[in-house]
């Protein structure tokens, strides 16, 4: 079945058709939230908002391109699991800090790198400034256009013609600095 055929039978309340909606863009929506900065703990409490909110909002869907409405939602979804994540950390180490407790863990990206083969580079790329890193990741290991990420992001063009090439040059002097990047497959 084609997609757009399962988004509008989700549209009207088939379960099924968003069900299987779930089922194709899963994978999709976890890698893209992970390359975005979602810590890999998070990526099944941001996936599930993901589609809480797909599931809400889809019968705002128009014709546009699907995937690229589903990006836009995932990146809001981790922005806004962090602005509430940090304003909660940062109550609980305020408290930790009153009561005299030092308060540091491993994070779960420490000890497990789930979908990036590289960690030179998914730590080069996690460590840019957003406005660079998500043009990248849209565009490099998710095939998004200029037009596509430009339409993501809700800036003009030119802006991620510009932002694309700063981020390259970023990457190509922090993994140079960092030693090198093995490359494989």
């Amino acid at each position: 079945m084609l997609e757009i055929e399962l988004i509008e039978r989700a549209q009207k309340g088939d379960k099924t058709a968003y069900t299987e909606l779930i089922h194709i863009h899963h994978r999709t929506v976890e890698k893209f939230a992970f390359q975005c900065g979602v810590q890999v703990h998070d990526i099944p409490d941001v996936t599930q908002e993901v589609f809480v909110k797909l599931y809400r909002f889809l019968h705002q869907f128009q014709r546009e391109r699907f995937t690229t409405w589903l990006y836009k939602i995932t990146l809001n979804t981790a922005r806004d699991y962090y602005r509430k994540e940090t304003k909660e950390k940062e109550k609980e180490q305020k408290l930790h800090v009153e009561v005299g407790l030092n308060y540091t863990t491993k994070s779960a990206e420490e000890r497990v790198l789930v979908f990036e083969e590289d960690r030179h580079l998914h730590n080069a790329i996690q460590a840019l400034d957003e406005k660079y890193r998500h043009p990248i990741i849209m565009f490099y290991f998710h095939e998004l256009s200029y037009e596509q990420i430009a339409e993501v992001l809700n800036v003009p063009l030119s802006t991620i013609k510009i932002r694309l090439m700063r981020a390259k040059a970023l990457l190509k002097s922090a993994i140079q600095v960092n030693g090198g990047v093995k490359h494989g497959r």
